[in-house]
């Protein structure tokens, strides 16, 4: 289901991505000056952002440029986005440089990572990494014995990557391990350092590394020239930037819910099309971002149980019972949707709350007017036609059976009194295809 709701999402969004581009790329061959590709990351690493960091990497790679900086702000996120950053990062031809700004950002988790992995590692002031101890991807609590596997292979992944770049492996590992966090002072002044450098910004970054000497992962040693450096920066493309925002928890719960609103109305009245089309496009997305985010699967239920019980209120009478039911329902399952102790992944009352009480304002409104309908008599058969108005069209009396007109037709009818042709009549009874009148 995950590989065919990212491959749809991707296909929906295609056409838009086609028309975009963007990284700001300049006529290279026009200048002398050393090329630094430079790409913002401020979301969680997952496989949007693997992919716009890839495809940065590439396009340095084919432009000859001296080096990548990637800026990096994150709370964390998927192991295998970040493995397959890392991996691409080990291969790629230019240098690349993960820096942790501006200042108050953090890089925790897997941006701890990607920050040990680089070959340069640099941080403003005022910022902080760390905290990479793993959590199952839904967001649901490991037993000890898969937690101890999980953070054992992170922990064994992080020591490879800090030997090799000559980082500090026993912080590293603690990151890991104990889910530690260290501000840029405490990574700088370590023995041997988590990162190498304290940068104000890109520019600051760029004029402390001009001349140093960087050794590669695979061991050759490599003298940037970043003095008068031309950057060129690298932004998501259209297709990117969707995608990347639909991955908010908070989008993708608005999406989440106006798709199941947009189905359960198409339910409600078959055929009016558009509600269900919007519907499907909207979960389909929310399912794309859902992938990407710590699901409590408990809290889906939750929320599926809720609209359940709203739609039940319009076929059972409970006097309001299913309705609060679908609504406390509505709320506990947002509330625990997104299992996460990180602020950025968790769901913001302020959305929940517009959304739960449209929900119950809709049904309520449906109920209102089924109630309605209910109170109100009935529109066909007998009882609709007893104390309607007509017309004698013929003279009618107790022995004297003829016609009238009720409602633009006409009816074979009898009376108990002598009622001239022309005279209003009131039916008072129906058997069969015979009325009874009397005279109005």
């Amino acid at each position: 289901m995950a590989p065919f709701v990212r491959i749809l999402a991707g296909v929906l969004l295609a056409g838009a991505g086609l028309a975009s581009a963007q990284a700001v790329d300049t006529p290279l061959a026009a200048t002398t000056a050393p090329i630094v590709y430079s790409a913002e990351v401020d979301s969680i690493i997952h496989p949007v952002s693997a992919e716009y960091m890839i495809e940065t990497m590439d396009r340095a790679d084919e432009a000859g440029a001296v080096l990548v900086v990637f800026t990096l702000r994150t709370p964390g996120g998927l192991v295998d986005s970040t493995r397959t950053i890392v991996t691409h990062m080990l291969a790629a031809k230019t240098p690349v440089a993960v820096f942790i700004g501006p200042s108050g950002a953090r890089a925790a988790s897997a941006g701890f990572i990607l920050t040990i992995a680089a070959d340069v590692a640099a941080m403003a002031p005022g910022t902080h990494i760390g905290a990479a101890h793993p959590v199952a991807g839904n967001g649901e609590k490991m037993d000890e014995t898969m937690a101890k596997k999980a953070a054992e292979d992170i922990a064994a992944y992080v020591r490879t990557l800090a030997t090799t770049r000559q980082r500090n492996v026993t912080l590293a590992e603690q990151a890991v391990n104990e889910s530690r966090a260290f501000t840029e002072g405490e990574a700088r002044a370590a023995s041997p350092p988590l990162v190498d450098l304290i940068a104000s910004d890109v520019t600051d970054l760029l004029h402390q590394l001009d001349g140093r000497s960087v050794r590669r992962f695979d061991g050759k040693e490599v003298v940037l020239k970043t003095a008068g450096a031309q950057v060129v920066p690298v932004a998501m493309n259209l297709r990117q930037r969707i995608l990347s925002t639909i991955a908010n928890p908070n989008i993708a719960y608005l999406l989440m819910s106006l798709g199941m609103l947009g189905l359960t109305i198409e339910l409600w009245s078959p055929g009016a099309i558009l509600p269900g089309v919007v519907g499907g496009v909207s979960l389909l997305l929310a399912f794309f971002a859902l992938q990407l985010l710590p699901v409590n699967y408990a809290g889906v239920l939750l929320i599926l149980l809720g609209l359940l019980l709203l739609v039940l209120e319009i076929k059972v009478t409970s006097f309001g019972l299913l309705t609060v039911g679908g609504l406390a329902s509505l709320i506990f399952g947002s509330m625990i949707l997104m299992d996460s102790s990180l602020p950025e992944l968790q769901l913001n009352l302020w959305y929940v709350l517009p959304v739960v009480m449209g929900f119950g304002g809709i049904a309520m409104l449906l109920v209102r007017l089924g109630v309605k309908a209910l109170r109100q008599p009935a529109a066909t058969g007998e009882v609709d036609m007893l104390d309607r108005i007509g017309q004698a069209l013929t003279a009618l009396g107790p022995d004297e059976p003829g016609r009238v007109a009720v409602r633009g037709e006409i009816w074979q009818a009898t009376a108990a009194e002598a009622i001239p042709e022309g005279a209003a009549v009131r039916i008072v009874k129906v058997d069969g295809l015979t009325l009874t009148v009397r005279k109005k």
